[in-house]
């Protein structure tokens, strides 16, 4: 284990919990190693996310009540 993880409490569901120790044992991969895993492919997609919002920041924005007005204005709803 690399000197700079840090050992926490983390509180699974057993059926989760259960499927780690499965997907561990039957992988080469620790439990640990899968949480670590999970939590950093998380945090990639909100990255993803927030540098899309960012890239769209410029973009104009439209009220979803005008939306919904041409849907009906144009008889689609």
């Amino acid at each position: 284990m690399d000197k700079a993880n840090k050992r926490v409490t983390v509180y699974l569901q057993s059926d989760y919990h259960r499927a780690l120790k499965v997907k561990a044992a039957e992988t080469e991969y620790s439990v640990s190693d899968l949480v670590n895993d999970a939590v950093r492919d998380a945090l990639r997609e909100d990255s993803l996310d927030l540098e899309a919002v960012e890239d769209r920041a410029a973009e104009p924005s439209i009220a979803f009540e005008e939306v919904l007005k041409k849907l009906r204005k144009d008889g689609k709803l």
